[in-house]
């Protein structure tokens, strides 16, 4: 079975922020470090090149495949800031609230964090974050 590619390394989420040449995306990558931390209560990793994560839960899926994943995440991508939802991309009452943004599977795609509501954005997080540590188990790593 296929291991997953994406994995804690010991890049410095600091150091990899600072390399971000937007100021934009930069200081919408800080502050989303600190509303994720907030809500997870965990420090940043990173997860492969360019996932910023929070806390790690295992996986497994019915077909027996399994593995670790962040808990929280967001990336700082140079189209836009992908923030990795989970559970909490169906809640359509929320996304409804929260301003400019696109959908994909698990993900909302946000151009810079003035597009949308911060309260909003944050319950959104909560939510996933209390979805996945229902349907995972959280391993504080």
């Amino acid at each position: 079975m296929e291991e997953n590619r994406t994995r804690p390394t010991r890049v410095s989420p600091a150091a990899f922020i600072q390399a971000i040449s937007h100021p934009q995306r930069r200081a919408d990558a800080l502050e989303l470090v600190q509303l994720m931390r907030g809500v997870t209560g965990v420090s940043p990793r990173m997860w492969g090149p360019t996932i910023i994560g929070f806390d790690q839960v295992h996986y497994v899926y019915p077909t027996g495949r399994e593995g670790d994943m962040p808990l929280a995440a967001f990336s700082p991508r140079k189209q836009s800031l992908v923030i990795y939802l989970g559970p909490a991309i169906e809640n359509t009452a929320l996304l409804g609230k929260l301003g400019k943004h696109k959908t994909g599977v698990g993900c909302l795609y946000v151009n810079k964090l003035d597009d949308v509501d911060r309260k909003i954005l944050r319950q959104l997080v909560m939510h996933s974050v209390r979805g996945m540590r229902r349907r995972h188990r959280a391993s504080r790593k």
